[in-house]
């Protein structure tokens, strides 16, 4: 097959979500695969000029080595306000192109404006179209006065969408509430590479950060919003006076300012350790060196229904997860499944402190890496693959 992928974010910087895990590993079966994206934090980079050029970038992996996918990258004018006039236009002409030269057999939609904009070409093209939902997109979009137009455009998408796929049944709820035919609508979970993240040795890292033996390791990674709960995690642990309990921090973002300069305020210096992206190949080892996982994040509306793919990659290491009481992880994975629920962030260093003292830590990661064993990404990948193909034939 021939599946043209629209996204509403940065495909190379971002990552690896599901999306990537999937379609390197469907690009690995042989299907050809390229992706429209958006250079989403032009704003936080140093750049020359006032427009930036197309770009294409070929042979893109980040899930598996295998993986070969082709990035399109339209220009923008890189002006507040201006650059979503600028993207609407240059997208609008890429896919067009695509669907002109490139001839997708299929469609795959994530976000608002560019799924919009495809739908509407996939019909004058007779091309099938899924959308694919890993958010409640219209709450990510940053200022809140288009909030209510982005609502509108990402329901337009669903109701429109020939399939409508979403990685668990919350969010599927919140596409049938969106005007979704529930007959359209199917799940497909995030998977974990198990071999990958269950026999990984974390020796490593902890030599590398100074880690000693009896020191006890809580765990973070991601792109570190202002609502992930690490603000509060970091000050408690300026608190403590538990000199064995580290924070290991791996990413960037909104907070990467902030937990600095707690570091400096408070003298956390390798208690606070702050790491930048690294290759995902490296992601395994220092899941490995670290000894409880946390997704402190606040009960907001952005969290409330979303599964994170880093929670099934924390339990298939065999961790004990410290998550916040969201509705979406609670209907996932209950009780007693590894994954220990707080209230609110600034209690998830307490229940760190518990599980140790207990010494229920390690009973909770081995039920935490019995409840992902099964969920293997080449088994999602042949069921989307199916899903892809199901379209093709209806159409």
């Amino acid at each position: 097959m021939r599946i043209l992928v629209l996204h509403e974010s940065d495909w190379i910087e971002k990552g690896p979500h599901q999306h990537h895990h999937l379609m390197e590993r469907l690009s690995k079966k042989g299907h050809e695969i390229r992706v429209i994206d958006h250079e989403i934090l032009w704003k936080e980079d140093n750049y020359d000029g006032l427009i930036s050029k197309k770009n294409y970038f070929y042979k893109v992996h980040k899930a598996i080595s295998e993986g070969d996918v082709t990035v399109i990258r339209p220009s923008i004018i890189k002006l507040p306000f201006i650059e979503y006039l600028s993207y609407i236009c240059t997208r609008y002409n890429e896919i067009n192109e695509q669907l002109t030269n490139f001839r997708p057999h299929v469609i795959v939609g994530l976000g608002i404006l560019n799924p919009n904009i495809g739908i509407k070409l996939a019909r004058r093209y007779s091309v099938p179209f899924v959308y694919y939902s890993i958010d409640e997109n219209f709450r990510l979009v940053p200022q809140k006065y288009f909030r209510w137009i982005a609502r509108h455009l990402e329901s337009k998408n669903i109701k429109n969408a020939d399939s409508v796929l979403s990685i668990n049944e919350d969010l599927r709820e919140y596409t049938i509430e969106m005007g979704a035919d529930p007959k359209k609508t199917e799940v497909i979970r995030a998977g974990v590479d198990f071999e990958r993240f269950s026999s990984a040795d974390g020796s490593a890292i902890r030599e590398m950060y100074g880690l000693k033996e009896d020191d006890i390791v809580l765990f973070f990674m991601g792109w570190l919003y202002d609502f992930s709960g690490l603000k509060e995690v970091a000050t408690e642990l300026a608190k403590s006076d538990a000199n064995n309990l580290k924070l290991l921090v791996l990413g960037k973002g909104d907070l990467w300012d902030y937990l600095q300069s707690i570091k400096k305020e408070y003298g956390l210096d390798g208690k606070l350790i702050t790491v930048d992206w690294c290759p995902y190949d490296e992601v395994p080892g220092y899941l490995a060196a670290s000894d409880i996982c946390l997704l402190p994040a606040y009960k907001n509306d952005i969290m409330m229904n979303i599964v994170p793919i880093k929670m099934y990659e924390y339990m298939a290491a065999g961790k004990p997860v410290i998550a916040t009481k969201l509705p979406g992880l609670m209907k996932e994975f209950g009780e007693g499944n590894g994954v220990v629920y707080v209230d609110r962030p600034e209690d998830a260093l307490g229940m760190a402190i518990e599980l140790v003292q207990q010494g229920t830590s390690g009973v909770e990661g081995k039920n935490a890496s019995t409840f992902v064993k099964n969920l293997d990404w080449n088994t999602l990948t042949d069921e989307f693959e199916r899903i892809l193909i199901e379209q093709i034939v209806v159409v």
